[in-house]
């Protein structure tokens, strides 16, 4: 056993550790003092403040040494705390204050402020220096929507530097001047608001002091609880810890000890949370009566909606109703949601966002591995030494993954992109693939036929592993290479190199989004990622895999908890008999045999007088789903339409009855991001006014139709889905602590980072080809809409943005703009700013346009955030051809100068209708 000495006591060492982590593992955190110092950056050295005694023999001549980036050695005596040390790290300090303001008592950070512990743990009474004066003359910066800076408070110990460095990657802040005149700058000596600030928060989380802080002074000590939940944006599944007093949240960090997100979250996780008691939050009940909403009381609520369900079922049957549950319901709302369909209501039409986006994934990989959820962690990143992300902008929809990722391309790892848009990935790729929409099948089978022809596959794993190579193999090497790269508009040569580099990598990862999903031929392209990764042999351990970057924060537990018309909870198939018996058994009532409505057939049959009653939790569906006028039509045609939310959403207005929801955190349960990790969610506040926690509003109306259900207790709820839902047969609350566990979970509590280590769920991996097939909408109306629209999501803002809209989120990305490329800008005699009608077969709007070389000539971009643009008034109801995603990403459009017209307000376009 090595050991190194404390006070000459003899401890042991680990490989690779430097002093201050070994006396913190046997003194403790708070052993050494440090400044520039955090959990989430590197050793840096700066302050000298954790400065220790290393002799090379016991009571030896000791020097001092920065223990936080000298590296431990055999044998070293380290003397943390003597006289010598003790007088040097006060010497520091009073170097410190000599230009620093004692102004503690009125600073935000007072009693939370690493400079005053510092100073009072050295035993600072007075200073000997002489006062310096910069700090008198330098200004706070108040220009921005989030961040603050005080620089009279900054101590130059660079934690921020590098937090936006070695966190973010987005290199803002530097470090300018010499002596009383060095300081910190924010790019080119801007204000954090004329920045490229993207306001993640990690420099004013890193900030020892108050010198870089937020409009919430998260670092002030007024917050009595603090209370660790998960984020309710994208699926990420960021660990927060919400500061608050009594019910009012007064801000939000993110903790250091956790897997997931490591000390760092996104500009919607730590800052955009004010919507949760936003003046416009649905407070009461509503019923319409004449075309007017009226409050009413929970008990009139229930009582109409379960008069009307029971009517209708007994009239029409039950497959006349029709459910949509959310994404962003906790797993234990969206598993009540589909028992309440199926048991209570008697039909399999129950539906969702995580099928609606993501179905190609589940049902690709299902075919191809037996399972559709991702196959490694996040924190494989590290490990991998090639990245493939197509069709997704993860910087922008999932950004601690996408600075991952980012922060992995700097360190000399390969990325591949394969994107329309120039992203802010593709500009760190090696090769970025500048796919035309609609095309990823045949530029994925490009790099399939590469890797087969230069004998870079892995014989090995394929001949062990998998079936159906010899067929796949031939029907690779017969494709017409000249006729893809004329279908995708990608050089082959380029194509060429990706794929080699892909396959001749260690370990190669590959993460896909919505632009692969939502295609016409979004299954095959899933199953044709798989391919590769089988092909290389990129499976079943670190580093590599197949991992689909999921939208909304519970997209995959909606799923895994029966949100689909085809699968039950636990993805058991209902139109097999002996799954029917079980549910049948577990719930003790008969369920419905055979698959139920998708939305976009719930559409049709709504249209078609067949559904006559819906219930929607938390979708926009007049907003977000493609061919609005068609949507609303149908919701307008039913007989009763319930909408259980937090705002008054496009598909509110339209709603006969409006619940009031609560926000996650006003709620407890579990998510499950995108990497399989199941999570507890904790109730922070209470929910508004009088509106009710959404497990609790559905289990009113299961008890009131008849169906005893127990109150809604996120901890029995998840001991009832254990029984049902294999993968969650170890789950309990407790067992879940802060870090949650990956599904499986065995019986006993054992959780799996990787998957398909030994073997797929389906016994061999599935190996299947598949030809290009143009988009239907291409072949109907590319001639007279010649460019292609494709839809995306900013950073700022979260799918209808019902939410960000209602933050200061909105004073930095104020509107929908329409990314052109400016050859095609020019060809229409647009300029940027201009305002322009984007016209399809379904209709036009109005849009401000952005020029740019970020898009590919003839691809037009845009986002669907704001309800006065309504932008998919616009797109087709085109689906994948086997899981009926929409195809948002194909809209053939022409567009042109507008006249100057005024932007319709929100609600305006439903209320006109």
């Amino acid at each position: 056993m090595k050991v190194a000495y404390i006070n000459n006591e003899a401890f042991e060492m680990k490989e690779g550790e430097t002093i201050l982590s070994f006396l913190r593992r046997h003194q403790g955190k708070d052993s050494v003092p440090t400044l520039c110092d955090a959990p989430n950056l590197d050793p840096f050295g700066s302050c000298r403040v954790c400065s220790v005694d290393v002799a090379l023999e016991k009571d030896g001549n000791a020097r001092p040494m920065a223990s936080c980036h000298a590296p431990l050695n055999e044998n070293y005596y380290i003397y943390p705390d003597s006289p010598k040390i003790e007088k040097l790290r006060k010497n520091i300090i009073e170097l410190v204050l000599t230009d620093h303001p004692l102004d503690c008592l009125t600073c935000e950070v007072n009693n939370n402020c690493e400079l005053q512990e510092v100073a009072a743990r050295v035993g600072i009474r007075d200073v000997r220096y002489p006062a310096g004066e910069t700090h008198l003359h330098r200004k706070k910066d108040l220009s921005h929507a989030y961040m603050t800076s005080d620089l009279s408070k900054c101590i130059n110990c660079y934690r921020c530097v590098r937090a936006c460095d070695e966190v973010q990657g987005q290199f803002v802040l530097s470090m300018a001047g010499r002596g009383f005149d060095n300081k910190i700058v924010m790019g080119m000596d801007q204000t954090f608001a004329e920045s490229d600030c993207v306001s993640c928060g990690a420099c004013s989380q890193a900030c020892p002091t108050s010198a870089i802080s937020d409009i919430f002074e998260s670092k002030s000590i007024i917050a009595k609880d603090k209370t660790r939940t998960i984020c309710t944006y994208c699926g990420v599944g960021c660990n927060l810890e919400v500061s608050s007093v009594g019910e009012e949240i007064l801000s939000i960090r993110a903790p250091y000890d956790e897997e997931v997100n490591q000390g760092h979250t996104c500009l919607k996780g730590r800052y955009a949370f004010s919507f949760y008691n936003h003046s416009e939050r649905l407070r009461d009940p509503m019923i319409k009566r004449n075309g007017v909403f009226e409050k009413v009381s929970w008990d009139e609520a229930y009582t109409f909606i379960v008069d009307k369900f029971n009517s209708i079922k007994e009239n029409h049957g039950p497959d006349a109703i029709a459910a949509v549950s959310s994404s962003r319901c906790t797993n234990e709302e969206n598993y009540l949601m589909q028992k309440f369909t199926r048991a209570v209501i008697g039909t399999n039409n129950i539906d969702g966002c995580a099928r609606v986006c993501h179905s190609p994934t589940a049902l690709g990989m299902q075919r191809s591995f037996g399972t559709g959820a991702a196959t490694n962690s996040i924190e494989d990143i590290k490990l991998t030494n090639c990245m493939m992300v197509i069709g997704a902008n993860p910087t922008e929809a999932h950004p601690v993954t996408g600075v991952k990722i980012k922060q992995r391309a700097m360190k000399g790892n390969t990325l591949i992109v394969i994107d329309p848009r120039t992203t802010e990935l593709a500009k760190y790729a090696d090769f970025h693939l500048p796919v035309r929409p609609g095309s990823n099948v045949a530029v994925l089978n490009m790099m399939l036929h590469y890797i087969i022809l230069e004998g870079l596959e892995d014989t090995n794993f394929i001949s062990s592993r998998t079936e159906g190579y010899d067929q796949f193999k031939k029907e690779i090497l017969e494709l017409d290479i000249d006729e893809m790269e004329k279908i995708c508009g990608v050089d082959k040569d380029l194509v060429k190199k990706a794929a080699i580099a892909y396959a001749s990598a260690p370990n190669a990862m590959s993460f896909h989004g919505l632009g692969v999903t939502e295609h016409s031929q979004g299954t095959f392209t899933v199953q044709l990622i798989s391919d590769l990764a089988m092909v290389t042999g990129n499976i079943g351990r670190p580093g590599v895999g197949v991992n689909p970057l999921r939208g909304q924060n519970n997209v995959q537990g909606s799923a895994d908890m029966g949100v689909q018309p085809h699968q039950g909870a636990g993805y058991m198939d209902v139109n097999n008999p002996d799954v029917i018996e079980k549910y049948h058994k577990f719930y003790g009532v008969p369920v419905p045999l055979g698959e139920g409505l998708k939305i976009p057939e719930m559409f049709d049959a709504a249209l078609d007088s067949r559904l006559k009653g819906m219930w929607i939790i938390g979708e926009d569906l007049a907003q977000t789903d493609p061919n609005t006028q068609k949507v609303v039509k149908s919701l307008k045609n039913l007989e009763i339409l319930v909408v259980q939310e937090l705002f008054m959403t496009e598909t509110a207005l339209l709603a006969d009855v409006i619940l009031p929801g609560a926000s996650f955190l006003e709620k407890s349960g579990t998510f499950t991001n995108g990497e399989r990790r199941i999570q507890r969610v904790n109730a922070v506040v209470k929910p508004v006014g009088n509106s009710k926690v959404d497990g609790q509003i559905i289990i009113d109306i299961m008890n009131r139709m008849g169906y005893k259900q127990a109150d809604y207790d996120p901890k029995t709820m998840l001991e009832e889905i254990s029984q049902i839902v294999h993968f969650f047969k170890g789950v309990t609350w407790d067992r879940l602590g802060i870090n949650g566990l990956q599904w499986p979970v065995l019986e006993d509590g054992t959780d799996t980072k990787i998957l398909h280590t030994k073997e797929f769920r389906r016994g061999k991996g599935k190996l299947t080809n598949f030809d290009f097939k143009e988009s239907m909408e291409i072949e109907k109306h590319g001639k007279e809409y010649p460019f292609i629209l494709t839809t995306n999501r900013d950073l700022e803002h979260y799918n209808c943005g019902a939410m960000t809209r209602r933050t200061n989120n909105v004073l930095i990305n104020t509107q929908d703009v329409l990314w052109i490329n400016p050859i095609d800008a020019k060809s229409k005699g647009v300029k940027d700013g201009d305002l322009v009608c984007i016209e399809s077969a379904r209709g036009k709007v109005d849009i401000r346009a952005w020029v740019t070389e970020d898009v590919r000539q003839g691809v037009l971009s845009t986002t669907f955030h704001f309800p006065e643009i309504m932008i998919n008034n616009i797109t087709s109801d085109v689906h994948d051809s086997e899981a009926m995603c929409p195809e948002y990403k194909v809209v053939s459009v022409d567009f042109r100068k507008a006249k100057n017209v005024a932007f319709r307000k929100e609600g305006e376009f439903i209320q006109n209708a």
